[in-house]
């Protein structure tokens, strides 16, 4: 059980550097540059299987990291 949770960390970690600057966005937000602040971008494509991406391996990361825990 500690292997898959090491092997969905480092999953886990190179899709969330796969990810697009959405920090820098946010940045903007305190730099005055609004520009994009109101926008509603869809993610499509590659973006949003990164994104369903991310979030399964989070979920799947907390469950084994609960599981290890309780056992």
């Amino acid at each position: 059980m500690e292997i898959a949770l090491l092997i969905v960390s480092i999953l886990l970690i190179a899709i969330v550097l796969l990810q697009s600057g959405k920090a820098s966005d946010a940045g903007q937000i305190i730099t005055g540059g609004n520009e994009a602040l109101f926008q509603h971008q869809k993610e499509r494509g590659f973006e949003l299987l990164i994104t369903r991406l991310t979030i399964i391996l989070g979920i799947i990361f907390f469950v084994i990291s609960f599981i290890l825990y309780v056992k």
